[in-house]
């Protein structure tokens, strides 16, 4: 079934995740421990991350170093299928511009196809140098406007080349991201939202918002989404405070601002569970502010966060 219509088709408010594939090497278990523990809030999606590889310099016997490009996480399209078979809940794979050709994008859309996965998570991805060696600019796709191109042309049986792609029995449909707080990269909201409603025109069935806390910041987006014509449901996305470290962290990576009110609270613990307490306590609240404002759902980031997402999972689902 298609996420859009798992959307509209639940009665009331749904419960979703984003998990981060393992590292290299290790074993698919800590993901199902991740989605064991959750289970009991019914998910009705999971959303898996993607990341490109990365350049590392490696030490030579001789003291010289050699360039070597390296994958720390395994594909999107294994650990889809891996919880689509063991769980039957609907997978949602991202599929990512950043790090990876065309080429690489239509064989990934190929293998998910055979597999009858059919929901896609449709994003830029993180803007972390990689290695376009060997590769023209053309191979890649630069912004998610193009790579929604790709896939609707995948959708309409066209590959590249001017190949020919049969089979298709279920198109493909996929979300999209959006910022609350303006992407980083956008020189102001009035251009983020012209470009999130060209994103929704050419197919995005729904939106995921990058994590915020402050709720009067996503009641202002979605305000402003409604005046431009964006009419998709947008899912806000909550990730609990862990650490301490997050004061500083998750502002400078995901340009999300923590309202004074929380950052005082964080200032003030002992130590990192007391940072967990008070990171639940807030997550809590939003939830219950957004679910009377009429949300869709809620979709929360498990990473370093899964037994705090429980505990707020617990009082509201």
């Amino acid at each position: 079934m298609k996420v859009i219509d798992i959307i509209r088709n639940t009665d009331r408010p749904l419960f979703s995740i984003e998990i981060l594939p393992p590292v290299k090497g290790n074993s698919i278990n800590r993901v199902y421990d991740i989605v064991d523990r959750l289970r009991e809030f019914d998910p009705k999606f999971i959303n898996i991350t993607s990341h490109h590889s990365e350049s590392i310099y490696q030490p030579q016997p001789d003291g010289s170093h050699r360039k070597v490009s390296i994958r720390r996480r395994p594909g999107t399209v294994a650990v889809a299928a891996a919880l689509k078979y063991r769980y039957g809940i609907t997978p949602v794979p991202h599929i990512i511009c950043k790090g990876f050709t065309r080429e690489e994008t239509e064989y990934a859309l190929l293998d998910l196809n055979f597999l009858e996965i059919t929901n896609l998570f449709v994003v830029r991805g993180d803007d972390k140098p990689f290695d376009r060696f060997g590769h023209n600019g053309d191979d890649y796709n630069d912004y998610a406007l193009d790579l929604q191109n790709q896939i609707n042309e995948f959708n309409s049986g066209r590959g590249l080349y001017g190949t020919a792609i049969e089979g298709i029995e279920t198109p493909f449909s996929y979300g999209m991201a959006c910022y609350p707080e303006k992407h980083e990269e956008a020189p102001n909201m009035t251009s983020d939202i012209s470009f999130l409603k060209q994103k929704v025109a050419n197919g995005a069935d729904y939106l995921i918002t990058q994590m915020f806390f402050d709720n009067s910041k996503f009641f202002e987006f979605v305000d402003r989404c409604r005046q431009e014509g964006i009419t998709v449901p947008i899912i806000p996305g909550i990730k609990p405070i862990t650490r301490a470290s997050h004061l500083s962290v998750l502002p400078k990576i995901f340009r999300s601002e923590i309202p004074e009110a929380l950052a005082s609270e964080l200032r003030k613990a002992k130590d990192d569970e007391e940072v967990r307490r008070i990171g639940v306590e807030w997550s809590v609240a939003q939830c219950r502010e957004l679910i009377a404002r009429g949300v869709p759902g809620v979709h929360f980031y498990t990473i370093h966060a899964a037994e705090s997402v429980r505990e707020v999972a617990s009082q509201i689902f």
